[in-house]
C-alpha cells in the first residue's frame, strides 16, 4: 500500500464521521464534496448516492438506491446525519477499493 493511501486512512480514522447532503433531482452534481455522501432525491424518491472514493484516487462513485435497480444499495441515516450503506462498495477496476460505510465511517475490507 502506498504512503498516500496509508496517510489518507490515518486521516480518515481521526476525522469526524462523514455526513449526508441531499440534493434535489434524479442525478448527482458534477462535483462531489470531500468526505461527504450526496443523495439525489426527486419528489421524495431517493435515486442514487454519490461520493468520492475514500482511497484518494478521486474517482466519483455512484450507487443506485431506487428499489427497481440491480445492483442497488440501502441507505440508512442515524439521528445525527451519519450514513450507513449496505452492501459494501467494491470497485472491480481502477483502484479496486472495497469498503463499507457504517455510521459515516469507512471500514476497509483488506
Amino acid at each position: 500500500m502506498s504512503f498516500r493511501k496509508l496517510a489518507l486512512r490515518a486521516f480518515d480514522a481521526l476525522a469526524p464521521a462523514r455526513r449526508l447532503t441531499v440534493v434535489e433531482g434524479d442525478s448527482l452534481p458534477g462535483s462531489l464534496p470531500f468526505r461527504r455522501l450526496v443523495l439525489a432525491r426527486e419528489d421524495d424518491e431517493d435515486w442514487c448516492v454519490g461520493m468520492r472514493c475514500p482511497c484518494g484516487c478521486g474517482r466519483k462513485i455512484e450507487l443506485l438506491v431506487i428499489k427497481e435497480a440491480k445492483p442497488r444499495w440501502d441507505l440508512k441515516v442515524d439521528a445525527v446525519g451519519r450514513p450507513t450503506l449496505t452492501p459494501s462498495v467494491w470497485l472491480r477496476d481502477g483502484c479496486k477499493s472495497h469498503f463499507w460505510i457504517r455510521g459515516g465511517e469507512v471500514q476497509w475490507c483488506d
